[in-house]
């Protein structure tokens, strides 16, 4: 009797679909039990670094605080709620009127590239070096209103602080003066710092 073995070749075609189908299976579940514990873990790493960082903030001497007002308007107010901004219309009126002094407090190049009419260029480097001389002819009870470009600038602050520090009680923030200035058509020029034409 001849040997037929088809029978047992469907059996065996069908035990490996069947097996090849389980193998599928397996790496499904096992691609999907990676990514879950891939996920858990960069979850876990990343609370680890809060709660580094958040310990860290806490034991340095100058903390950070966590939830805080960083609007233009609450990073220039002073201690005393006097505020060191001075609104665009303000300044065009004391620009127009002739009673302020317009200190830019950007870069020189920066400053003969462009700055509002009249200003005087006292940059962060020379701040401390040469800021009594320059403001030597300066009366105290002058308005003064520093400025340089961007809302997060904070150049045009340190000059104001600073001129507080020395008396200056008027000394005023125009918030991204620069822009602003030229935003509402008002007198530029151009040309090298004051100081350096002299």
């Amino acid at each position: 009797m001849p040997f037929d073995n088809t029978g047992s070749m469907r059996r065996c075609e069908v035990f490996c679909e069947l097996h090849e189908r389980g193998k599928r299976r397996s790496m499904v579940k096992y691609g999907e039990h990676r990514m879950v514990k891939a996920i858990w873990q960069a979850g876990s790493i990343l609370l680890m670094a809060v709660v580094l960082a958040l310990g860290v903030n806490q034991l340095r001497p100058g903390r950070l605080p966590l939830v805080a007002d960083w609007s233009t308007e609450a990073r220039l107010q002073l201690s005393d709620g006097e505020t060191l901004a001075v609104s665009p219309e303000e300044a065009e009126a004391l620009f127009f009127s002739q009673t302020a002094v317009i200190l830019d407090a950007r870069s020189p190049d920066l400053f003969a590239e462009g700055h509002i009419q009249g200003a005087l260029n006292l940059p962060p480097e020379e701040l401390e070096k040469g800021l009594d001389t320059f403001l030597a002819e300066i009366p105290p009870e002058s308005m003064i209103i520093t400025y340089c470009d961007g809302e997060t600038c904070n150049l045009s602050k340190e000059l104001a602080l600073a001129l507080l520090e020395r008396g200056y009680r008027n000394a005023r923030v125009l918030v991204n003066g620069w822009t602003v200035w030229q935003e509402r058509g008002l007198p530029t020029e151009i040309g090298s710092p004051f100081r350096e034409q002299n």
